[in-house]
């Protein structure tokens, strides 16, 4: 059972950073433009906060009742799904500017143990400031322990946690090693993946606008 839950952990965490977003690609600019090495301190750091963020989430996703409208969860006066999409519109425009502003500049990777530090702290930066997997582990958290596949005993969530570490940890690697081959296979420039996941992510940050915007005047 235990070893059941370790791959529902793996494979769910995983299909959540499998469409396009602020992380994964963030993750493959810092691959293309300090290295694989680079990255994987990112990844490394960034699934540790994603244990401790799960079984934070579980525990409370189990005092959530089957139906209970995420969408109508608020935090004073504000809907908790507003609040996450304008922290994730003003988190996707300063990554974006920032890769916009730095499209241009040359990085060689470096193997310096600042260099290293710094990837690291990046990846729990970002790992924290993650508000989107509140609503996905509210719903899926949720989902999973109704249906009885996991358990809410804490060994049960510790070994589900790590294995919802060890799923965003795949799932990042294979965007860095998917960047970096795209990067060699096409012979394509920094500066061009630079501007392009900066476009991506003001994209992102438009779609969530216009979405609140058509939430607002419906």
């Amino acid at each position: 059972m235990l070893l059941l839950e370790f791959l529902i952990g793996v494979a769910l965490n995983a299909m959540g950073y499998i469409p396009p977003g602020n992380i994964n690609l963030t993750l493959a600019r810092l691959t293309i433009n300090r290295g694989m090495r680079q990255a994987w301190g990112f990844i490394l750091a960034f699934s540790c906060v994603e244990v401790f963020f799960t079984f934070g989430m579980m525990r409370f996703a189990r005092w959530v009742s089957s139906d209970v409208d995420i969408e109508a969860i608020k935090v004073g006066s504000f809907k908790l799904s507003f609040l996450v999409d304008v922290f994730m519109i003003v988190l996707l425009l300063v990554m974006a500017t920032l890769a916009w502003k730095n499209r241009d500049k040359v990085h060689q990777p470096k193997e310096t143990e600042e260099s290293r530090r710094g990837s690291v702290i990046y990846g729990l930066v970002l790992g924290v400031l993650n508000p989107v997997q509140i609503p996905f582990w509210l719903f899926f958290g949720n989902y999973i322990i109704l249906h009885e596949w996991v358990t809410t005993d804490y060994l049960s969530l510790v070994i589900f946690s790590i294995g919802s570490g060890v799923g965003s940890g795949l799932a990042l690697y294979a965007y860095a090693y998917f960047a970096k081959y795209i990067q060699e296979k096409f012979t394509l420039s920094s500066r061009i993946i630079n501007k392009g996941i900066a476009i991506f992510l003001y994209c992102l940050a438009l779609y969530l606008i216009v979405k609140q915007l058509i939430a607002y005047w419906s």
